[in-house]
């Protein structure tokens, strides 16, 4: 996989650096997942937790999808990994034993495609539009705080995939 990870610049508007910034931490998840097989990717590397790289892909692929396409966009989707009668079917329903490579190819096409209509919806939108949460929710949220939490849920999420893949094969690093 050949990867486009920039730094983001030190200065520049809000769009700039909270795109930037996102962009970022997006290409560190791809680095974090970079040359592993499918079993290595659904590999839960830190027991007890169900965390595994794969796992993480298909969970930002669906937080995307929350926050971009349901909350920002206001469109009626479910999630694509999970349910209310499997809530955490993002993170539990891969493993070592049941993974593919088709499996592992249409998590990454997910998260591209969540990622692809995020970047043109945030073109398209104003930093501070507010849009209503669905019902379970019910607050208010604008693009510029979607933005600000989205780098929080990567950042996050990226410290996870650094112990995993760690532990997987020893690779450490940004």
């Amino acid at each position: 996989m050949t990867l486009d990870r920039q730094a983001p610049a030190e200065s520049g508007t809000d769009r700039e650096l909270l795109t930037q910034f996102l962009d970022f931490h997006r290409a560190t998840l791809r680095l974090k997942c970079d040359g592993l097989t499918p079993v290595q990717l659904a590999t839960r590397a830190v027991p007890p937790s169900v965390l595994s790289l794969l796992g993480l892909v298909r969970h930002l692929a669906d937080v995307e999808r929350y926050w971009f396409r349901r909350v920002l966009g206001q469109q009626d989707l479910p999630a694509r990994f999970y349910s209310a009668a499997n809530p955490d079917g993002d993170l539990l329903d891969i493993t070592p034993e049941n993974v593919t490579e088709a499996e592992v190819e249409r998590a990454w096409a997910a998260w591209r495609e969540e990622v692809d209509h995020a970047r043109s919806l945030v073109e398209a939108t104003d930093l501070d539009a507010l849009r209503q949460c669905p019902p379970r929710d019910g607050r208010q949220v604008s693009l510029r705080w979607v933005l600000v939490h989205m780098v929080e849920e990567y950042a996050r999420h990226n410290g996870h995939a650094d112990l995993l893949r760690e532990a997987l094969d020893g690779t450490v690093g940004e």
